[in-house]
């Protein structure tokens, strides 16, 4: 979907733009899942605070 909407940054950003928001929130709310499950999983690695 990037790639198609590629020709077309100038004229429609909206065909780059919203695609790339997509995966960019899906892999952060991944990364923040992964977090979350290591933690409940190891407790060692908690920051000891």
């Amino acid at each position: 979907m990037i790639r198609e909407g590629f020709d077309n940054i100038l004229s429609a950003w909206w065909l780059v733009v919203f695609p790339s928001l997509a995966i960019l929130l899906t892999v952060l709310a991944l990364n923040i899942i992964g977090d979350a499950l290591r933690d409940a999983i190891d407790p060692k690695t908690r920051s000891q605070g």
